[in-house]
């Protein structure tokens, strides 16, 4: 016999209404591509008011050793210690609609109970729209507009959203699981991923979750003000352009970049942006990056030595 669902978490005793809310999700330590997930979820608890309504035991669900929470250990003895923790907030946007929004590490263990766990929440409080989101790298230069892939159960929940992949098989993750089985018990949902430029993957990339907050406000109706994403999007693009202008082996490939994504928008190349192309004209993904990451690098000492 399996473990019940409902063992796996605890629900605040005063939960109002959720009848026909929406409910957001993003787990740490999957893809996030420029932190876009993050910055995301970052930007609405800091601007929204927000209680956390149900918790998950992490106990049955992380594996501790493969990544290690951090603890303080002061003169002679452990002071503190950073709890993982896996929770369901209550917001409300700017219209004072509820919605909610389910944070926390991806669980290492029990997908398929965890994901069953949080079926049974949509389905307790009747939630209308469950919507995932995150950050992929993609040969694409940051000077041309964001592009994110849609995916969702219906179609029409995605309407206006342009298909960028056919077929393709990758690792699976917990919330790409949760998609899915959402889906196959007739919920609505959609889940998006922002379009990073590979060579600013790893690097925290405001504009990426600027075009998810876009992306989930069109899907969802939520009232979500964008004025603080926009202005560190603004402040960073500046200094990635000041960067890139510094380097000409970065500005070279930047505008071969560009060239492949004009020639694809303009309709002269259907292929794939994921596909080089001029063959041997730009490096692969791990090349650039690894490239840009170390004209950062220096930068950042050079800045140092002043």
């Amino acid at each position: 016999m399996g473990l019940a669902p409902e063992d796996l978490y605890e629900v605040d005793s005063d939960v109002p209404d959720l009848h026909g809310a929406v409910l957001l999700y993003r787990f740490d330590g999957f893809m996030d591509a420029g932190s876009a997930g993050r910055l995301f979820t970052d930007h609405l608890l800091d601007t929204f008011e927000h209680r956390v309504i149900a918790r998950f035991d992490v106990d049955q669900l992380i594996d501790y050793r493969a990544r290690r929470p951090s603890m303080i250990f002061a003169t002679d003895k452990w002071t503190d210690y950073d709890a993982p923790e896996l929770v369901l907030h209550l917001l409300w946007d700017t219209e004072g609609t509820p919605f909610l929004l389910l944070v926390g590490p991806e669980p290492d263990y029990q997908w398929e109970r965890f994901t069953k766990a949080v079926i049974e929440l949509v389905e307790r409080w009747e939630l209308r729209l469950t919507a995932g989101f995150h950050g992929i790298p993609m040969g694409v230069p940051h000077t041309r507009p964001l592009g994110v892939t849609a995916h969702a159960n219906r179609s029409d929940l995605i309407a206006g959203f342009e298909p960028f992949f056919n077929r393709v098989q990758v690792p699976g993750s917990a919330n790409a699981l949760l998609e899915l089985r959402l889906g196959e018990r007739g919920h609505d949902v959609v889940g998006f991923a922002a379009q990073v430029p590979h060579y600013l993957a790893q690097t925290t990339y405001p504009a990426a979750a600027m075009t998810i907050l876009n992306s989930v406000t069109t899907a969802t109706g939520l009232a979500m003000p964008d004025t603080a994403l926009r202005e560190s999007a603004r402040r960073a693009d500046v200094e990635i352009d000041r960067q890139v202008a510094d380097s000409d082996e970065v500005a070279d490939v930047v505008q071969a970049l560009e060239r492949q994504y004009d020639a694809y928008a303009d309709g002269a190349n259907k292929q794939s942006l994921l596909a080089d192309a001029v063959e041997g004209h730009i490096p692969t993904a791990d090349e650039l990056a690894s490239e840009f990451e170390q004209f950062l690098a220096e930068q950042g000492h050079a800045e140092g030595d002043h």
